[in-house]
């Protein structure tokens, strides 16, 4: 037998656990003149339509078995799938061994993330089961060998195949750089597959578990391997700039939601750009924070940032009022800008914001009339996030990674639980219980904002906010000056310690009231004292919250 001989007949092996399209993949094979070997639930499909399947177990002379997970595994299979068809002593081999080439493989692999999402979190048989082990080993040896086997992963690529054996007029002279790309995306596929089995059962099993030496906390374990599985899902139109190419993955470990800020519904305007995401990050990351029930007479959360900072966030009784709020903190920084709502946009709302230039407009839905005014605008971008109810979810993510030369930083990102009834009251002045209501909403912005950060809260809205400052008295000098009159009165929240009074200082000088801060500088004291000075409330809550 040779590579070249034309008595042997082609043979493709299809075992799909995905069938969109296996039906007239396999009719356009069998016209070109292939024998079709197939498995189980994917044979029995193909017979259905009318074709002639040869089982697989025919050819290996063994029965399936354990309930179909052991099927291909076999040399039968693996012989012909490994042999290199140009080197003559594998072709003996085959020969000696009574086997024929597989020239053409279509599998794909049991849709484990789909089984991750329902599967109980206390079971783990049903989860297991879902663990593909034929399939993958098929997929690599066919890759491995895609010189002379060509790998079908992904259903979407049938036609072309069939395009390019028509063009051939044989498998083997399919051009190897078709062969390549189909044996890369087949690596792709099971290097996915693994990474999220890898991830799933990391977060199943050894996600948190309970530190021996304080019962009461939870410690992260952190893998020893880093896993990182993304899909591309479009290529951007560029980088933060224009000389930087840039595209948007989807990451494959994040299936159990569908709120996703890649997920988004996009509609009207341009196409989103890599800026537009960046930013639409830190507005989303935000909103989810404050969509809690901690406020329930404020349930309507608006948030607005610019360049990955918010310029505006606040609370309100109703949408409209949580909008005017957030605007008025910083109605100049708000052009251009990101806005997000943790409720469907209504009406009212989309009227005031349309004398407003945005660049993305964010929310669980727009309700029709709401949706009819705010595409009235060319180039205004809406993004509805799917959700089960009309609310965002609360901040969920528990792992962040940061990509640094040679490698990555690996953190939790979760809210932190500050105590207000526990913070220490560093001042001879106590705050009022609505002053703590404000530091309460102030430090979930706080946190959100990049450091050196100070935010300036009135109620449940904030009037100035200093991001991504050197200096920390800077950072207080542009809040106040943003916030203008409506900081008297304010609470100042700050995300780490005052190194030096002048930053209490100046905020006394623009009328803060009350102040919370983690405190632990070596000059607590005389930033006490200054605050007493001032009659200024302060409070040390411990919990730093930088964001860099």
């Amino acid at each position: 037998m040779s590579e070249a001989d034309s008595t042997v007949r082609p043979r493709a092996l299809l075992s799909v656990f995905n069938k969109n399209g296996i039906v007239d993949f396999a009719k356009g094979l069998v016209d070109l003149g292939f024998e079709i070997l197939s498995t189980g639930g994917t044979g029995r499909i193909l017979r259905e339509s009318g074709l002639q399947v040869t089982d697989v177990t025919s050819i290996t002379g063994h029965p399936e078995c354990f309930d179909g997970r052991v099927k291909s595994l076999h040399p039968a299979i693996h012989a012909p799938l490994l042999a290199r068809l140009d080197r003559a002593d594998d072709r003996d081999g085959l020969t000696e061994l009574g086997y024929s080439p597989i020239q053409v493989v279509a599998v794909n692999l049991y849709d484990f993330a789909k089984a991750a999402k329902v599967a109980d979190p206390e079971i783990d048989d049903t989860l297991l089961e879902m663990i593909d082990i034929g399939g993958p080993t098929l997929v690599r040896a066919s890759a491995k060998n895609h010189r002379h086997v060509i790998i079908a992963s992904d259903p979407l690529r049938y036609p072309d195949i069939l395009d390019a054996l028509i063009q051939a007029q044989s498998a083997q002279k399919v051009p190897l750089e078709l062969r390549r790309e189909l044996a890369l995306a087949a690596f792709d596929h099971t290097a996915t597959y693994d990474s999220l089995i890898a991830n799933v059962l990391h977060n199943r099993w050894n996600g948190k578990s309970i530190d021996t030496s304080d019962t009461e906390q939870q410690a992260i374990r952190f893998p020893n391997e880093l896993l990182i599985s993304s899909s591309k899902q479009s290529i951007l139109r560029y980088g933060e700039n224009a000389h930087q190419a840039a595209a948007i993955y989807h990451d494959s470990n994040v299936d159990e939601r569908n709120d996703t800020l890649v997920s988004a519904k996009v509609e009207g305007g341009k196409e989103m750009s890599y800026n537009n995401y960046a930013d639409a990050d830190a507005c989303l990351r935000l909103c989810r924070s404050l969509s809690t029930d901690e406020w329930p007479n404020t349930p309507h959360v608006c948030i607005i940032v610019k360049h990955n900072n918010p310029c505006g966030a606040a609370l309100g009784a109703s949408q409209i009022e949580a909008y005017q709020a957030a605007l008025a903190s910083d109605s100049e920084s708000a052009f251009g800008s990101i806005i997000c709502f943790n409720e469907p946009v209504q009406k009212d709302t989309a009227e005031a914001l349309k004398p407003l230039f945005i660049e993305v407009l964010m929310a669980p839905g727009f309700s029709d009339e709401a949706k009819q005014i705010l595409m009235q605008k060319q180039n205004r971008r809406l993004l509805t996030l799917e959700s089960e109810s009309d609310r965002l979810a609360p901040l969920t993510r528990n792992l962040v990674r940061k990509p640094i030369e040679g490698g990555w930083l690996l953190q939790t990102e979760e809210p932190p639980i500050i105590d207000f009834s526990k913070a220490k009251t560093a001042t001879s002045e106590k705050p009022t219980e609505q002053q703590i209501d404000s530091m309460r909403f102030g430090v979930r912005v706080c946190e959100q904002v990049k450091s050196n950060a100070i935010v300036l809260v009135q109620g449940t809205a904030t009037v100035g906010i200093g991001p991504g400052q050197t200096s920390r008295v800077e950072a207080v000098r542009i809040a106040t000056r943003r916030a203008g009159e409506k900081a008297k009165g304010s609470v100042l929240v700050s995300d780490a310690f005052f190194p030096f009074k002048d930053g209490i200082e100046q905020a006394a000088e623009a009328g803060v009231s009350a102040i919370v801060q983690p405190g632990g500088s070596i000059r607590d004291q005389e930033v006490i004292d200054e605050a007493d000075n001032h009659g200024i409330a302060m409070i040390f809550t411990g919990h730093r919250l930088f964001r860099h």
